[in-house]
Parts: structure tokens; sequence; C-alpha cells
């Protein structure tokens, strides 16, 4: 089977916040239902700021190795492109980049409470919450 590319240059891509080697494209926010689908596209070789999912995430990568990270650093996970997760809400906070090239992964998430994400510091102190209204903010 032939291998596909995937062309993202017609997707308005957004910084969130401060956050490095972050891109996102809110592509629909269901208030109603508290449901965000975005895209997110992870810098090659590095990683984002340290986090933890407050509600559900379904992911599929599209493009590239989404890979996890343990707090310190250390790889603990490699979702390879065409891979779709199915991750429940976790105490356990983490980092996520790309392999050795961008990737981009879709997330839908479900707002079963009001903050989606935390961001933390390296102290594990949390220093953000992300909510359904910061990324209907980002579709306006």
């Amino acid at each position: 089977m032939a291998q596909l590319g995937f062309d993202d240059s017609n997707i308005r891509w957004e910084r969130f916040g401060d956050v490095e080697h972050l891109w996102l494209s809110v592509l629909d926010v269901d208030a109603k239902n508290r449901i965000v689908q975005v895209l997110f596209k992870f810098a090659a070789n590095q990683q984002i700021v340290l986090h933890r999912h407050k509600t559900t995430n379904k992911t599929f990568v599209i493009q590239g190795e989404h890979r996890l990270y343990h707090p310190d650093g250390r790889l603990k996970e490699i979702r390879p492109a065409g891979r779709y997760t199915v991750s429940p809400p976790s105490n356990d906070p983490h980092r996520e980049g790309g392999g050795d090239q961008d990737v981009v992964v879709m997330f839908t998430i479900y707002g079963e409470n009001d903050a989606l994400y935390e961001l933390l510091d390296d102290q594990m102190n949390i220093v953000a919450s992300v909510s359904i209204d910061d990324f209907a903010k980002l579709l306006d």
C-alpha cells in the first residue's frame, strides 16, 4: 500500500499561550455536550509542559509519532501514525512531544470536569488549568 503524506499547510495553527513546542487548531467546541475537538501539533524531538489530563481524551495520530514522557523526561510510550487511544482521566502527570518529525494528533476531549487539563511546574505545582471556555475563545 502506498504511503500517504499529510499536508497541514491549510490548517490555521495557533500557539497555546506560552506553551513551547505546541500548536493547535480548535475544530469544534460543543459547549452543550461538553466536547472539544482539536488538532495538536507537537514539535519534533521536544517535550511540552508537564501536565495531567483531568477528563477522558480520545486521540488519533495523523502524522508522525506521538511520544509520552514521564515527569522526569524518560520515554513512557510511543504512539505511531494511525493509533487510536482512549485515555481516562488521570492524576499521573506527563509530558508529550513528537518523534523525529512534528506529530499531528486529533484529540476529542470530554469535559466531565471544569478543568480539562492542569499544567504543572517541575515541582508538581498547578500553574494553570485549561477549560472548555479556553478552547471556545480560541475557536472564535
